[in-house]
């Protein structure tokens, strides 16, 4: 597999401050490119913390008759936009300069803040508390079940988290980490305050992606689609996970771009378990034999930790009238999925920008 990865320097200074910061810095960028652009801004409902507008801005560059297209989602979860932000800013950057070379007949579309009101308000989900990443479901027929997080629902409310994490781990003896993992990961249709809810309608952030699907015949072009995540994994490692099934073509075209390092759940090689109601299925309905989609997940803490720090959102978001509480917990939210370490941002720029160039070169291929 030969590509060839952008070397220029890395600067940390793309990963914002806060989403306006995030948006402004990456609408400036964008400013920049002399080549052929085609910008379309969603608004979303609400507003953040200052009262500034909330939009996922799109852009496609390049031919608009391209027949392959790289596609970068950043934002799927709220918070994590932060990094989503500062590696879009940064292949903007080498775009504008040379150094990100997109071939013939290839277009690039960036998605930015496809939740901006949770990485305005630096919260994973939206403001009705749905998680986009289970929310691509049929909400016309009966919606999944997850028996488990009804079992467990009543210990992740616990007001002690040294309860709670007896109450897990108690449920990890008896049914084995895979499984604890499932009930308060996989998704659930049940709880709209809880964790990892899916929600009862398409929400902003699926519905901008069906309308880009058809705005720009997605489903007549080969792609490679790189949503960008963090808070999974190991510390700083941007772990390519791949939720097509194992013996489909998008798993087949997913290893052919990115290597052995490709990861699937639904075989136990990745850091994730199979989850419900992923985006990923919203695009794995319109693509071709050509086409694949992965999760570009960059590790930050532990699991346990992850889930602590989450549930400890969604009870806080539950009470009325407790605002220096939450804004003292959104701290922990930002150090968990955005981590204030150099070494640990270097990693993540680095990353992308190998896999990026896989892509690129993978697609036009």
């Amino acid at each position: 597999m030969s590509y060839c990865l952008p070397l220029a320097a890395i600067d940390t200074a793309v990963f914002p401050a806060s989403y306006a910061a995030g948006r402004q810095r990456w609408l400036a960028q964008l400013n920049k490119l002399s080549c052929h652009t085609q910008c379309l801004p969603y608004a979303c409902p609400g507003s953040g913390p200052e009262s500034e507008e909330l939009v996922t801005d799109t852009v496609w560059i390049g031919p608009e008759d391209a027949s392959k297209v790289l596609v970068l989602l950043g934002g799927t979860h709220g918070i994590e936009g932060f990094a989503g932000s500062a590696i879009q800013t940064d292949q903007l950057g080498l775009i504008g300069v040379g150094l990100s070379v997109i071939p013939a007949d290839t277009a690039v579309l960036m998605v930015h803040a496809l939740t901006p009101w949770g990485y305005a308000w630096q919260r994973r989900c939206d403001a009705d508390g749905v998680d986009l990443n289970r929310n691509a479901v049929d909400f016309s027929g009966p919606l999944p079940e997850n028996k488990d997080y009804d079992l467990l629902k009543d210990a992740l409310y616990l007001p002690d988290a040294a309860q709670r994490e007896i109450a897990l781990a108690e449920f990890e003896r008896r049914h084995g980490r895979v499984a604890l993992e499932k009930a308060v990961s996989a998704g659930q249709y049940s709880d709209p305050s809880g964790p990892f809810y899916g929600g009862k309608a398409p929400a902003h952030g699926r519905l901008v992606c069906e309308d880009l699907i058809r705005k720009y015949a997605l489903q007549q072009r080969d792609l490679a689609v790189i949503d960008l995540h963090t808070g999974l994994g190991s510390y700083g490692y941007g772990e390519i996970i791949c939720d097509h099934q194992p013996d489909s073509a998008g798993t087949r075209i997913a290893r052919s771009l990115y290597g052995e390092s490709v990861a699937l759940p639904l075989l136990g090689t990745s850091s994730s378990v199979p989850k419900t109601g992923l985006l990923d299925y919203a695009w794995h309905a319109i693509m071709n034999e050509r086409s694949c989609y992965i999760t570009l997940e960059f590790g930050t803490f532990s699991t346990d930790r992850l889930f602590e720090t989450l549930l400890r959102d969604h009870q806080l978001w539950a009470q009325t009238g407790n605002e220096p509480a939450r804004l003292e917990h959104s701290k922990a939210m930002r150090r968990h999925f955005c981590p204030d370490d150099q070494a640990w941002r270097e990693m993540v720029l680095f990353r992308a920008r190998q896999v990026i160039a896989q892509a690129l070169h993978g697609v036009a291929s």
